[in-house]
């Protein structure tokens, strides 16, 4: 009997792995989507694989992943649910953190490294400066994850220490109003809600310049952050890409109502489909070269050079915009079905367009890439 129970006790403290997280995550994504954000419980989940330290700093307790191995956590959340993707991709969003001083680090990781970052940071709203830090009052938008935050930041103007790049001022989840307003088709269950503080103290030590210069000593934050943030979130449209192939591989013994052949045996589709697997396979070797050479490079403590910034922000804007297309041509070979709003290619099709029109991921950043590849400086503020 005491065997036994000792076996359960065994049984019961066995560790949730990535596995378990992903086959609930295929049981309540429709759950997720209905309410418009991915609750706590399940964030809960995600931390407990590790996905919140994986950007924490190891001297508080954090394990830094490689970023390609955390890009591609990414990448199989997102191809089981995009918004859940979206919302673990904010796991990364840790290395803007480092950019604190080392005793507001101290607090915040405190309780642990499994700390849930998210942030409203546009539009900047304007601030009253105090003796302390300043005075911040306003609405912001495009908080994703807000729901499951332990802390949340705003988006400030920048001042005379910061070189010109705005502030993020950090609140804890009961200093700030979250409005539930997220009314769209893309990334559904992001929870990418709007936050509203009013008239909240900020002391000027919980404020950081969003990409700015880190206090950590760590590999990780010697990594371009804004390309890091630029990359974790064409993972997602990544992994959606992946997803609306693996369905329409196994939809190609499908047959219409017009009695006309299953979709395999028709040369457009077998086309098609070999034409978007290697488009997809392409853009992802690109962007996994280019994360690992990077990362090489920082491990070696050699400084990043401009060439690799412009081809991190290229590989990744050019994942985006492939994923995307990839999926949108599924959904045309793969007939009349996928108009219904159910159709899983449709919720697909959705979710993939979000990320290239992501600030980080927009046409503008070939244009800073080609600059910056030519020996020019880049066209874009904060390329680098």
């Amino acid at each position: 009997m005491a065997q036994a129970q000792e076996i359960q006790k065994e049984t019961a403290a066995a560790p949730l792995t990535l596995e378990d997280v992903l086959s609930e995550l295929a049981s309540r994504r429709g759950e997720f989507h209905e309410q418009s954000y991915v609750p706590r419980d399940f964030v809960d989940r995600l931390k407990q694989v590790g996905v919140y330290r994986s950007s924490a700093p190891r001297m508080f307790g954090g394990e830094p992943m490689a970023p390609a191995d955390f890009l591609e956590v990414v990448e199989r959340i997102s191809a089981v649910d995009g918004s859940t993707g979206w919302v673990a991709a904010f796991g990364s969003a840790l290395t803007y953190l480092a950019a604190l001083p080392l005793e507001t680090q101290a607090e915040l990781y405190a309780a642990g490294p499994d700390l849930v970052f998210a942030g409203g940071l546009f539009p900047v709203q304007p601030v009253t400066p105090t003796e302390r830090g300043f005075v911040v009052d306003g609405r912001w938008k495009f908080a994703s994850g807000c729901m499951g935050a332990d802390v949340l930041g705003v988006g400030i103007p920048s001042d005379g220490a910061s070189g010109g790049k705005p502030r993020t001022a950090l609140l804890r989840p009961e200093q700030v109003e979250i409005v539930q307003d997220w009314d769209v088709a893309g990334m559904r269950a992001s929870g990418s809600f709007d936050l509203v503080v009013k008239e909240v103290e900020v002391a000027r030590e919980w404020t950081f310049v969003r990409g700015g210069e880190p206090t950590v000593d760590e590999p990780l934050f010697r990594y371009p952050t804004i390309g890091y943030q630029a990359q974790v979130h064409a993972a997602v449209g990544l992994g959606v890409a992946q997803a609306a192939l693996d369905f329409a591989q196994q939809a190609g013994s499908r047959t219409g109502v017009t009695g006309a052949p299953p979709l395999a045996a028709r040369a457009y589709y077998r086309t098609s489909y070999a034409e978007s697997y290697a488009a997809l396979r392409s853009a992802r070797a690109f962007y996994y070269e280019v994360a690992e050479e990077v990362w090489s490079s920082v491990v070696a403590g050699d400084d990043v050079r401009p060439e690799q910034h412009a081809r991190i922000r290229l590989s990744a804007t050019y994942l985006a915009s492939t994923a995307a297309r990839i999926v949108a041509d599924l959904c045309t070979i793969s007939g009349t079905g996928t108009i219904a709003n159910q159709h899983p290619l449709q919720r697909l099709r959705r979710d993939a367009e979000v990320p290239q029109v992501h600030a980080f991921l927009g046409p503008s950043m070939y244009d800073a890439a080609g600059a910056v590849l030519l020996g020019q400086e880049p066209t874009v503020p904060g390329f680098m």
